[in-house]
């Protein structure tokens, strides 16, 4: 398995964490679809890649000792001119120097800001006796507290994607709570098999987290991405 661009990735306790440039690039070629991202080194870089991008645009740090972007300051959203991009850049830069000086700096991730949409989240993490397991839930709160996910055994079935999907409490807000739009099931259960797949054909990924993925009436897109290999 390989991924272009900068190699911007920590090597820890036998891990190697990927980007989420190099995460995101690695994924969209696994079929899910994934927020248009670009890595900028330089502020006027950033800019750049904001107007290619088009408003409103997103930024977050690029860093391998940075795993944790938003609780120093790390991302900026809602970005909507050149001028906000290239303050948002500085005060990235700034938050970065002050926190963690000795932190390995590749600069920031553009990305498109996606449209609001119902969060949820898919993991794998690989257990020392059953293998890689996957895991879908809501996002957000629902499974920083409530813990509202469901779990499989790779390989997936199509059966097992659509139990997964039903099986969460938080299931009828994907069928459209209390007047929320309803969401595209079926797009759920494909990436759910393509995560499967992909995770089943690369036995060096031993973690992976797309969190959040937006999830709409006809679509679905991951904002944000990481995947830890073994570190071989």
């Amino acid at each position: 398995m390989t991924a272009t661009g900068p190699i911007a990735t920590a090597r820890e306790e036998g891990r190697v964490v990927l980007t989420e440039l190099e995460s995101k690039e690695l994924l969209k070629g696994a079929g899910i679809p994934v927020v248009e991202s670009r890595l900028a080194q330089s502020r006027g870089e950033a800019v750049a890649l904001a107007k290619s991008l088009g408003f409103p645009v997103v930024l977050k740090v690029v860093s391998p000792d940075i795993l944790h972007k938003s609780d120093i300051g790390g991302v900026k959203v809602g970005l909507r001119t050149e001028r906000q991009v290239g303050v948002a850049y500085d005060a990235i830069m700034a938050a970065v120097a002050a926190s963690n000086p000795e932190a390995r700096l590749h600069g920031v991730n553009v990305q498109a800001m996606a449209p609001p949409g119902l969060e949820v989240i898919m993991g794998m993490t690989t257990d020392s006796q059953l293998g890689p397991v996957l895991m879908f839930g809501l996002g957000g709160v629902m499974v920083e507290v409530l813990k509202d996910v469901a779990f499989r055994i790779v390989p997936l079935t199509r059966r097992d994607a659509h139990q997964m999907v039903q099986e969460i409490k938080g299931y009828p807000m994907l069928q459209g709570f209390r007047g929320q739009e309803k969401v595209d099931i079926s797009k759920l259960e494909e990436a759910l098999l393509n995560l499967s797949a992909f995770v089943e054909q690369h036995a060096e990924v031993k973690e992976l987290d797309l969190n959040p993925i937006l999830a709409y009436k006809d679509s679905i897109v991951a904002v944000d991405a990481r995947i830890i290999l073994a570190d071989a």
